[in-house]
């Protein structure tokens, strides 16, 4: 006997598997496994006198910040009678994995807030390919809009917290949204509140291994360092594709800042610019040509190489003499930072 003709509808197939962490299926959803085993983990080792805090700055999407205070003694070091400078930290993970809470982005903030010294603010945003960009970018729009409101009259960043030097930051993927949320705030995109004192005036930027995209490749795609040891090119296309737009290439202007269809940066007033970039990064090229276009266009920015590194060094190992150097780089870079005339 013929049946009805209504062939059973396919059951959803997986799209993108991403080492089995993340699994992208045909109608569009997706299953997660735990991304720990992706990442190095090292031991988590507390920093004497660092006190840290969750807060929430977005509700509706569940959204938090980690704040970091240094120990007192430290605080007292700082300038302005105890007023520490602040930064922003956002974590690395290709958009799509990683958290605030991971011991190696926990651990660097740790160092950060003790060594520079300064109040450092680590913040969630949310992921692809849940959230696909500008998503993420979207949400780091949103904590600075938190910051300048009910952000500010947190008791921490009350006490201990110089927001008119602020400094924006973060590794690999984070280093991409700090660029993207600083263009964002230097272009005016952010929303000034007028009655709320302090305002948050962003002082700088900071890129640690920044992950930049694009449809050529570069030497070092072409050609990858023979030890390259967390990302591969093909882990960053894939990143890519679960990350961005569904159907954009790598020239998208969130991967791509100087694509063919990304608006230029001339005519914004971008903060001095701190850039890391390491030599044994797939991504070497385009970090160094980020600062090399920059520096074309007359904007400030210092390059910092760290000729045998690996992507992501300074979370992955937290404590390395590297590292070390690189928490003392930034902070040169933090205290050259001019607090603006008091009018």
């Amino acid at each position: 006997m013929s049946g009805s003709g209504d062939a059973a509808p396919l059951p959803p197939h997986v799209v993108e598997d991403f080492f089995g962490v993340i699994q992208l299926l045909s109608d569009g959803s997706v299953v997660r496994a735990d991304d720990a085993a992706l990442l190095p983990m090292p031991e988590l080792q507390d920093v004497p006198g660092v006190q840290w805090k969750d807060a929430v700055y977005d509700a509706t999407n569940g959204l938090r910040v980690r704040v970091y205070k240094p120990a007192a003694a430290a605080a007292a070091a700082g300038d302005d009678g105890g007023e520490l400078p602040v930064l922003v930290y956002f974590h690395g993970g290709g958009y799509c994995i990683g958290a605030l809470d991971q011991s190696p982005f926990h651990t660097f903030c740790l160092r950060a807030a003790d060594e520079l010294p300064a109040v450092v603010l680590s913040v969630q945003y949310r992921l692809a390919p849940e959230h696909r960009l500008p998503t993420a970018i979207d949400d780091g729009a949103a904590f600075f809009s938190w910051l300048r409101g009910a952000g500010s009259a947190d008791p921490w960043l009350a006490e201990s917290a110089d927001l008119a030097r602020t400094f924006i930051s973060g590794v690999s993927a984070g280093a991409n949204l700090a660029h993207h949320v600083a263009v964002r705030v230097a272009s005016g995109g952010q929303p000034v509140v007028a009655d709320v004192d302090p305002v948050v005036r962003v002082a700088g930027y900071v890129l640690l291994d920044a992950f930049f995209g694009g449809v050529e490749r570069t030497a070092a795609e072409a050609n990858p360092p023979a030890d390259v040891s967390l990302l591969t090119v093909e882990m960053a296309d894939q990143f890519w594709r679960l990350a961005l737009p569904a159907g954009a290439t790598r020239d998208h202007p969130v991967a791509n800042p100087f694509g063919p269809e990304s608006p230029s940066l001339e005519a914004v007033a971008l903060p001095p610019a701190l850039v890391v970039a390491s030599g044994g990064d797939v991504l070497y090229d385009r970090v160094v040509g980020y600062a090399a276009r920059l520096k074309e266009m007359g904007k400030a920015v210092e390059l910092v190489e760290f000729q045998g590194a690996q992507h992501g060094f300074s979370v992955i190992q937290p404590w390395s003499p590297e590292t070390s150097e690189v928490i003392q780089v930034l902070k040169r870079f933090v205290h050259k930072a001019i607090r603006p005339a008091e009018g």
